[in-house]
């Protein structure tokens, strides 16, 4: 073999070897690696009507959205920040949005700042898993939205 065959060789080598790295730590598709422990949680909030808002400058929002861990993907989440972080957008000002984290639910009634996980738990009814009621509360806050 000459050596820009080898060469040509080693190039397609190390492009296989890439896309299958990369497919590897994505997680190759499987829905098993992707799935949370409160992925159940998070879609029965959903299906109850419940509805987040949040900001993504909102420390207290990051912190509710970090009780989810990898579940966070399926909250029944809406952004009220514009992207450069200094309005509101317009369906949380129809909304009547004020501060984040603001949890709205299907009654219509309302829930401001870091909501413990147990507390969202018994007012819509949803079933956390075991291990979630020894968690430790957060500390109540919330953000004012940026006008």
């Amino acid at each position: 073999m000459n050596r820009s065959a080898k060469i040509f060789i080693l190039i397609v080598g190390i492009l296989i070897l890439g896309t299958v790295a990369t497919a590897i730590i994505r997680g190759g598709g499987s829905s098993t690696a992707t799935s949370g422990k409160y992925d159940t949680f998070a879609t029965c909030l959903k299906d109850k009507g419940t509805t987040f808002y949040g900001a993504f400058w909102c420390p207290h929002c990051q912190a509710e959205k970090k009780l989810f861990g990898s579940s966070v993907k399926l909250l029944p989440y809406v952004e009220c920040s514009t992207p450069d972080g200094s309005g509101q957008t317009q369906v949380c000002i129809d909304k009547g949005i004020k501060g984040y984290p603001t949890w709205e639910f299907a009654d219509g009634s309302r829930l401001n700042g870091e909501i413990p996980l147990e507390q969202l738990a018994e007012k819509t009814s949803c079933t956390l898993p075991d291990a979630a009621a020894a968690a430790p509360a957060p500390n109540p806050g919330a953000s004012s939205p940026a006008q």
